[in-house]
């Protein structure tokens, strides 16, 4: 090898070890480290999470496990149910609202417990001897590895950090290397707000045991162990003050491993300091390459599934927070899809099969007393961050909200029984690590029966996109499980003698003809969730040809639902009365579930009610909080406007540079989603509105780029899914589909919906007649059609031309349809 040669490869890895590139498609970056939560850098691995600072003299790593929580196994239902139920719904029928909350308050609402919080197990801090100044600093995360790697230089030695999250080795791994032997000089520590004990087992290894906080009453029970495992090389590390310190290292690997006492929601008996020490055992003989490598394989093969691109753009050269705050003002295409497939990573990197699912905030927390516990509120909050699971092709994230699913409907049976003497399973507005289903906080929030039917909703979404009878045979007992208390619980109201929900709210909306109570009958989403809830489970039975006795149970009790009504405003009602208010900005659009996730509301088969829905987001605005933007964005794709849902992007897209609570929602520097504070259901919720921008499958047909905006004049996106098995990729070019690519995994005909004309394999496809879609998983519900106010003036719905094509499909075969 000549000099020339030496001197290019001593070159290369001087720059890759120090001045890696700046930004790229999948890369978050920023040219200075974290200096609060809402910009350190989140991984992790569904069970195990930390984010990492980045400062070059104090490092530290927030951690988090995703069975800590205060508390234990727990109950709160209410057993002065039964003894008010009637009196509760006498006084809504009556028009007493506030007496009804008032009674529902004593007899509904827990009495103490409102449920546990998910708690910070503490911090990991690294404190290094670097006297000099810092130069050439520069820190990304890198969606594509999942991994973070911090870099600079300090008196002429070049420092570098990377740090990931590994399922297949079920720890957090952390390399510290220089490009300079013995530079490696620190302290290592472990610290942690809550009642715990910190020693040293050997000048190895460092180790921290705690208990979780009591909330509510209930003792905290859950336990937890964390080790840091130190392996160097080079150098010599010592013990002092419950600290290691590490002297004149040339390389340190630092394996960080954390396990808790939980073994179920029921059950606190696994040993955690042995779980903990197992983990760190099977890794420690392992190198980092290795471990790197098999963290890579484990990762990619989800995240890969899907590549976006809407372009290039130059702001890539800025750091990450910059390009959020100039969003709104410049385009940046590669913004978007950097913080779409952003929200794919925090999916794969919060719920793992065999996990728990993702809470409020994911799997990131640095409180013990976060905002709303970061539970699982499930009147919306929940079923958003799962919304991207299938139709962006992580179908195995899907399985931790299945399972808690079906936790539910085990607990949910006493309360039930407890509370409304019905069979069957019902959960409320909120629930947690110990699947409680009893009414959390006060009337006004959670006097909502509905959570389960809204969460059964994605039992039988999964089934669609999968179409495995083996699945659907296991969920079944679940969906009709929801179903029969909703048999027993739904009452006829006395006017027109319509089934309906009673007590409850539409959430967490207050109607101001109510004298400040939001308890009523029969609103429009409870009505949606019933709706769907008995159709979908009539077709599960149908489907496994089982129970058709209660077919006719079921038939009945859908023919008796309140229609939706459209009231004197042009909007679709949130509530059976005709109260809304067109000044109204509240952050929840709860009646628009039948437009989005639902199906019932479509521009084809129920136009008014489509235009309704148009109106109740022109009053309800665009600026509102982080999720709920996510949740609009969704719903303006849905309305076929893709120009606005862009706009709603934009606002999504704006920067909070501090953490906080506050009404106006946007952006965090390391683009955690700003309710504020944060909230992970935006990032999801964002993520999904997107995929509805290029793709939709809910009305009949896979409808091709039905929301693109102006702005997307050119794309592509590969590896979506759709409904009946279908796999898509689609390339466009100036707003018109170029190439659409389908693969079918299941079979059947496959109707699909272009902007433009196309051709299938060089052969012309002719517009199929008016006729029902033989695929079934496509079928449109066939819903009563809607009481419309005389006053209500409404628009009729124009939409531009489409091409529908119908062709039959061999399971495990591509079909290519290009521009004609």
């Amino acid at each position: 090898m000549n000099l020339k040669h030496c001197i290019l490869i001593f070159c290369l890895f001087i720059s890759g070890f120090s001045f890696a590139q700046k930004g790229g498609k999948y890369k978050l970056w920023y040219d200075k480290p974290a200096r609060q939560w809402v910009e350190a850098l989140p991984i992790g691995n569904g069970r195990l999470a930390a984010m990492v600072f980045g400062d070059p003299f104090k490092e530290k790593l927030q951690l988090n496990e995703s069975t800590f929580w205060s508390g234990g196994p727990s109950r709160n239902d209410n057993p002065d149910g039964p003894k008010v139920l009637d009196s509760i719904r006498y006084y809504l029928f009556n028009e007493n609202y506030k007496k009804a909350e008032i009674l529902a308050n004593k007899g509904l609402t827990a009495k103490t417990l409102h449920g546990s919080a998910f708690q910070n197990i503490g911090d990991l801090n690294l404190e290094f001897n670097n006297p000099g100044d810092i130069e050439n600093y520069y820190r990304e995360l890198d969606i594509e590895k999942a991994l973070i790697t911090t870099t600079f230089s300090s008196n002429g030695i070049h420092y570098k950090r990377e740090a990931f999250a590994s399922v297949p080795d079920n720890v957090i791994i952390i390399k510290l290397s220089s490009d300079k032997k013995n530079a490696l000089n620190f302290n290592a520590g472990f610290n942690s707000e809550l009642k715990k004990n910190v020693k040293t087992i050997d000048a190895n290894t460092l180790q921290m045991d705690g208990i979780s906080s009591t909330l509510d009453g209930v003792q905290g029970q859950v336990k937890f162990n964390v080790l840091a495992k130190f392996i160097t090389k080079g150098g010599t590390n010592s013990v002092s003050d419950n600290r290691i310190s590490v002297a004149n290292a040339d390389e340190v690997l630092i394996l960080i491993s954390i396990a808790t006492n939980f073994t179920d929601y029921k059950t606190l008996n696994t040993d955690e300091v042995s779980k903990s020490k197992k983990y760190i055992s099977q890794s420690e003989t392992k190198n980092f390459n290795t471990l790197f490598k098999n963290h890579l394989n484990a990762y990619q093969k989800y995240f890969k599934r899907i590549d976006f691109s809407l372009g290039t753009s130059p702001a890539a050269q800025f750091p990450t927070d910059l390009r959020v705050k100039n969003f709104a003002s410049g385009y940046d295409p590669e913004l978007i899809s950097l913080y779409y497939q952003f929200g794919r990573y925090l999916l794969i990197s919060s719920s793992q099969p065999g996990g728990q699912p993702a809470n409020l905030q994911g799997i990131w927390n640095n409180s013990n007393k976060p905002a709303w516990d970061s539970k699982y509120t499930i009147n919306i909050n929940t079923e958003m961050n799962y919304w991207p699971a299938e139709k962006t092709n992580l179908a195995e994230m899907h399985e931790p909200l299945v399972q808690l699913v079906k936790d539910l409907s085990v607990t949910g049976v006493e309360t039930a029984r407890i509370m409304y003497k019905s069979r069957g399973w019902v959960a409320h507005h909120n629930t947690d690590i110990w699947r409680i289903t009893g009414v959390v906080d006060f009337a006004n929030a959670g006097q909502w029966p509905m959570g389960g039917a809204w969460l059964s909703q994605h039992l039988w979404e999964k089934y669609l996109y999968g179409g495995d009878k083996n699945y659907l045979k296991s969920i079944y007992t679940v969906l009709k499980s929801a179903a029969l208390f909703y048999e027993d619980f739904l009452i006829e109201e006395p006017v027109h003698q319509w089934l309906v929900v009673s007590p409850s709210i539409s959430p967490e909306n207050i109607p101001k003809r109510n004298r400040g109570s939001a308890l009523s009958a029969g609103n429009t989403m409870d009505n949606q969730l019933i709706f769907d809830l008995f159709s979908k489970t009539k077709k599960a039975a149908q489907i496994l040809n089982v129970d058709s006795d209660k077919i006719p149970v079921w038939n009945t009790i859908i023919s008796k639902l309140p229609p939706m009504k459209i009231g004197r405003y042009g909007q679709l009602q949130e509530w059976m009365e005709d109260w809304d208010n067109p000044k109204d900005n509240h952050r929840h659009v709860s009646h628009l579930y039948g437009l989005f996730p639902g199906n019932q509301i479509n521009p084809i088969t129920t136009p008014e009610l489509f235009d309704a829905s148009k109106t109740v987001l022109i009053h309800r605005g665009d600026v509102s909080t982080g999720w709920s933007m996510g949740w609009k964005i969704n719903l303006w794709a849905k309305l076929l406007d893709g120009n606005h849902a862009n706009k709603l992007i934009k606002d999504q897209l704006t920067l909070i540079e501090k953490d906080g609570r506050s009404e106006s929602g946007g952006t965090y520097p390391n683009l955690f989603d700003a309710h504020p504070p944060f909230q992970i259901d935006g990032n999801f919720g964002c993520t999904s509105g997107i995929t509805e921008m290029l793709l939709q499958t809910q009305n009949g047909s896979i409808d091709i780029l039905p929301a693109l905006p102006d702005e997307w004049k050119n794309g592509n996106i590969s590896g979506l899914k759709a409904y009946g098995g279908f796999e898509i990729s689609i390339v466009w070019k100036d707003h018109q589909a170029t190439e659409i690519m389908i693969r079918s995994n299941l079979g059947g005909n496959c109707r699909i919906s272009t902007p433009n004309e196309m051709k299938l394999k060089g052969k012309n496809i002719l517009k199929p007649g008016a006729g029902k879609n033989a695929n079934p998983y496509f079928e449109i519900p066939e819903i009563k059609k809607p009481l419309i106010s005389p006053e209500a003036r409404l628009n009729k719905v124009k939409m531009q031309e489409r091409f529908i094509y119908d062709f039959p499909t061999e399971a495990g075969k591509f079909y290519t349809l290009k521009i004609k």
